[in-house]
């Protein structure tokens, strides 16, 4: 298990997470930071100087789940990880990676009012003496209050608050503690496992009357998506078309789909590529798109958009997928594609 210290710079989390070391037993700290400084030794600084934060390095991210994995072999867990983690995208994909490998997450937010959060900032001393790395670092904390407060919302639904304002760091740790005990803050993500071989996946596309496409927002992984899934050993990849919408959205489909493009996607290491199908689900009436579920574990939202707003949401790989699709629909004709480009 991991127990996700989560809250902007003064919440708090590295003081409460000592303090809980000592309530939860047989717990280790687990710091994500030092990853980060490992990789600016290791990459070349050209690359650090294209990002903003070590956490927009894909590698950092997969190396936050990497290395819990390896960690949980050597010792018995829980890890305790204080880390402000404010991108919704990058939750997703951690913890949609730690969810494919059966480690459970418990999200807990540790929060505090902006005006607490100013003067502890304001207060940061740096132990050497040395005014500057202290500055820099007050500076750093009064600069992410915005994005703190901006990522609240997501923030407040997703882990479980602890309101650090007038808590000690061991009456922090305590509540934390309990909350753990209780099963508070636990992630309700699908469990995906990770792929081990090239995959065979199918999509499907479902319209509304003004001829918008239906994405949908999973909470496993970042960035929006088709309703689908990876087709089952022994399953039609129809049929497993037909299972995930209905699975995913409770919609009902006619097993006879009609096929849109056939995509071969490269193995691109980590990511192991494969096959990918899209299907025409046809146009959803008005009653059915009012009874679409949405299951908290497996998706967060669904939207039915234009093509020029789903350029914008979708990566690259997916958004060419998409665009050949709908041509393929307009025509007629199925397409094949190799890494979204037509081919033959």
């Amino acid at each position: 298990m991991i127990v996700w210290l989560n809250g902007t710079f003064g919440a708090g989390k590295t003081t409460t997470a000592h303090e809980l070391l000592d309530l939860l037993p047989g717990s280790t700290l687990y710091d994500p930071e030092l990853l980060g400084s490992g990789l600016r030794l290791m990459l070349p600084a050209k690359r650090f100087e294209e990002i903003d934060d070590y956490q927009d390095l894909p590698a950092w991210r997969r190396m936050v789940v990497d290395t819990a994995a390896a960690l949980l072999t050597e010792v018995p867990g829980p890890l305790v990880t204080p880390m402000t983690l404010l991108r919704q995208e990058y939750r997703d994909e951690i913890f949609g990676a730690l969810a494919a490998r059966r480690i459970p997450v418990r999200h807990v937010l540790l929060h505090a009012d902006e005006t607490i959060l100013r003067a502890r900032a304001v207060e940061r001393q740096d132990t050497s003496g040395d005014a500057g790395p202290a500055a820099s670092t007050r500076r750093w904390s009064l600069e992410h209050l915005g994005p703190y407060a901006d990522a609240l919302p997501w923030l407040q639904g997703d882990a479980h608050v602890v309101d650090t304002t007038r808590l000690t760091p061991r009456q922090t740790a305590e509540q934390v503690a309990e909350a753990v005990r209780t099963g508070a803050g636990a992630c309700d993500i699908v469990q995906t496992p990770e792929p081990t071989a090239e995959t065979l996946a199918a999509g499907v596309l479902l319209f509304d009357d003004q001829g918008r496409v239906l994405l949908v927002d999973p909470t496993y992984k970042a960035g929006w998506e088709f309703p689908g899934g990876v087709v089952e050993r022994g399953e039609a990849p129809a049929r497993a078309g037909v299972r995930e919408v209905a699975e995913e959205l409770g919609i009902e489909l006619p097993g006879a789909l009609r096929l849109l493009v056939l995509d071969w996607e490269a193995p691109k290491p980590p990511g192991f590529g494969g096959l990918r199908l899209l299907y025409d689900g046809g146009t959803l009436t008005d009653d059915r798109i009012s009874k679409l579920l949405l299951p908290g574990a497996e998706l967060r939202d669904w939207r039915f958009v234009t093509e020029a707003e789903a350029e914008k949401m979708l990566p690259p790989v997916r958004w060419n997928r998409l665009r050949w699709a709908l041509r393929a629909r307009e025509r007629g004709c199925p397409l094949h594609l190799e890494a979204g480009v037509p081919v033959g």
